[in-house]
């Protein structure tokens, strides 16, 4: 029943979804109506490595490529994304196509929506699972198992939907997701354990910190901006700023809402974020420490995190150059 208990715990302990603390590093896993929101083709990875120090904590990955087809007002990418948490090798693989439609509402006004259509499978390694009756014939537990719980185990393929909006100009963004529409079946034990539906609202505004007379290759600029996040009983709000002198960035944020408590009666705070990178004209990459303040404290060993961008450039005439869409995503403050 051991093996039992760890998977049983862990799809509770995993029933919100995997974040990133960059969250505008890993637009299209934010919202699906980001692609497509820069004249380039992009190409995004993304790490993370929470609470090392807690049995093996959570591992993510995305990886992620989309691109602006101007002649038909939309875009395009695909994202996949892999999680990997606790000592028993629970894995999520998720593969997503990703489609959104743009329309000029406005002078440099946009309004976007996207669609995510995904498919994942959920798995974990037996071999790292022990049950009751191995143990008692053998402390290492390597003698086969007669255990019922072992043969209901299995791996959980399923469909993922997801939908979101944005408004930007080239200085202001504000937009929403739903994620998880249709609340996905995603146990292990042949049984329910669904997929909560989760509601995110994020926005922000590029605040150029130079207005003078004199032009200037690159001025400084300050992005504020929050993310919001919904899913059961699970609240979250990311509250902070970039700044950006090219080619340094910098930033932080504080995650949690101290003025509710949380479903174990505390407050509901997690982290201090940092950040520190670098953008040139094409690759950018960003580090990222999140300093635990939640009950875990210190002992989670916080967590670690990367973003990689690169933007290959294409050639494009002087019709496309101005049907070219600005970018609100803070980690691009540079206007295109």
């Amino acid at each position: 029943m051991i093996g039992l208990i760890v998977v049983v715990g862990i799809e509770r302990a995993a029933a919100q979804d995997q974040e990133f603390s960059q969250y505008y590093a890993a637009p299209l896993y934010l919202n699906p109506a980001f692609v497509g929101t820069t004249s380039d083709h992009r190409f995004i990875a993304n790490y993370r490595n929470q609470w090392p120090n807690i049995a093996r904590g959570y591992v993510s990955y995305a990886f992620s490529y989309d691109y602006n087809l101007y002649n038909y007002n939309s875009g395009i990418g695909f994202l996949a994304t892999v999680d990997q948490a606790g000592t028993a090798g629970m894995k999520s693989t998720q593969l997503n196509f990703l489609y959104s439609y743009k329309i000029n509402i406005a002078k440099k006004w946009v309004i976007s929506s996207g669609l995510n259509f995904g498919y994942a499978v959920r798995s974990i390694d037996f071999n790292k699972l022990l049950f009751g009756d191995q143990l008692q014939f053998d402390a290492t537990g390597k003698v086969p198992t007669d255990d019922p719980a072992f043969f209901n185990l299995g791996n959980a393929h399923y469909f993922d939907f997801k939908a979101g909006m944005l408004a930007y100009n080239k200085d202001f963004w504000i937009g929403f997701s739903a994620n998880h529409i249709n609340e996905p079946n995603r146990s292990l034990l042949n049984q329910e354990s669904y997929l909560p539906f989760k509601l995110t609202i994020h926005g922000g505004v590029r605040i150029p910190l130079y207005a003078g007379t004199f032009k200037k290759s690159s001025i400084p600029v300050l992005s504020p901006s929050f993310v919001y996040k919904k899913q059961g009983n699970f609240e979250q709000l990311d509250i902070g700023a970039h700044f950006l002198y090219q080619p340094i960035i910098m930033g932080l944020w504080y995650r949690g809402i101290p003025l509710n408590k949380n479903v174990q009666g505390n407050l509901s705070q997690d982290a201090i974020v940092v950040l520190l990178g670098f953008q040139f004209d094409r690759v950018e990459i960003v580090y990222s420490y999140d300093f635990t303040v939640s009950s875990l404290g210190p002992i989670s060993g916080g967590t670690h995190e990367v973003a990689l961008k690169y933007r290959m450039g294409i050639a494009m005439n002087s019709k496309a150059k101005k049907r070219e869409r600005f970018i609100p995503c803070p980690t691009f403050h540079r206007k295109e």
